[in-house]
């Protein structure tokens, strides 16, 4: 464990950290698709069929591609994170909060909690700047194809994920470990020292959980809109801003204003903490 205090930044991906859902970039054109040919697709059936709707999109993409008979594979999976669009300023965007966080005494660790898929995520040129990436992800046969869901990150169940950052839990095949009842000042990321950046309803839960329990909540957009003031005005999000991580702008000043806030409150505890220990 860091001998430094942790602020932990969790990021959705689609239209946060990159410009369109991740599949629109190479697997959908792959099939001869398009975007709405193969979201319309998928969304009727998950209503017709009542079911989750990433398990619905899931499904859709091994089936598609073996209709198709294009061979859905992990390593063409991973490839096709090569094709992701990113914001303006995303690749420096970890580098230079270390460094701040760094120079401010605390360490920063990145997390991606994300409904898109997490081979495409780790074909990105960003996928090492993360310290886990919590995203959707198939199970594969002997040759490396898809053949059923390993993992399901849904809107709501993304919650569980801040809990394993806070416990410092992060295999998620460790269930024992996650529901075991731990001290708070035990737990590996204190929620007051969490950051959770996303675009619009599906971060809904996640964002709540911030306002809660006393950790900061940030959404961005590409274009303002009706939506992501709501999430303002109804108190569901601290700050709304465009997906420009750029050195300067407003989303970078004010993060940079959270873990410095997060320093400080970290530092007057622990001097409190050592008073406390000498009177005794």
């Amino acid at each position: 464990m860091s001998a430094l205090p942790i602020v932990a930044i969790m990021y959705d991906f689609d239209r946060t950290l990159c410009t369109r859902d991740m599949q629109d970039y190479s697997f959908i054109p792959s099939l001869g698709m398009t975007e709405s040919e193969f979201w319309e697709t998928t969304n009727e059936m998950w209503q017709r069929e009542h079911m989750d709707s990433v398990l619905a999109y899931m499904y859709a993409m091994v089936k598609l591609s073996k209709d198709k008979g294009i061979p859905l594979l992990r390593e063409k999976l991973v490839s096709m994170g090569r094709n992701v669009e990113l914001f303006r300023g995303v690749e420096q965007w970890f580098g230079r909060l270390n460094r701040f966080g760094s120079e401010n005494g605390v360490q920063i660790e990145h997390y991606v909690i994300s409904s898109g898929m997490k081979e495409i995520i780790e074909g990105t040129s960003i996928s090492q700047s993360f310290k886990s990436i919590f995203a959707c992800e198939f199970l594969y046969d002997e040759n490396g194809g898809a053949v059923w869901p390993k993992t399901d990150v849904n809107y709501t169940n993304k919650t569980q994920f801040v809990y394993r950052i806070n416990k410092g839990v992060l295999d998620i095949a460790n269930d024992l470990d996650l529901n075991r009842s731990m001290p708070e000042d035990s737990k590996r990321v204190p929620f007051t020292n969490m950051i959770y950046i996303g675009d619009g309803l599906s971060d809904v839960p996640c964002m709540k959980m911030m306002k809660a329990y006393g950790g900061y909540s940030i959404a961005v957009y590409q274009k303002r809109d009706s939506k992501v003031e709501e999430l303002l005005k109804k108190d569901r999000v601290d700050f709304i801003y465009p997906a420009d991580y750029r050195e300067g702008t407003g989303l970078d000043l004010t993060v940079k204003n959270i873990i410095r806030k997060m320093a400080v409150c970290d530092r007057l505890e622990r001097e409190n903490s050592r008073q406390l220990r000498e009177i005794v």
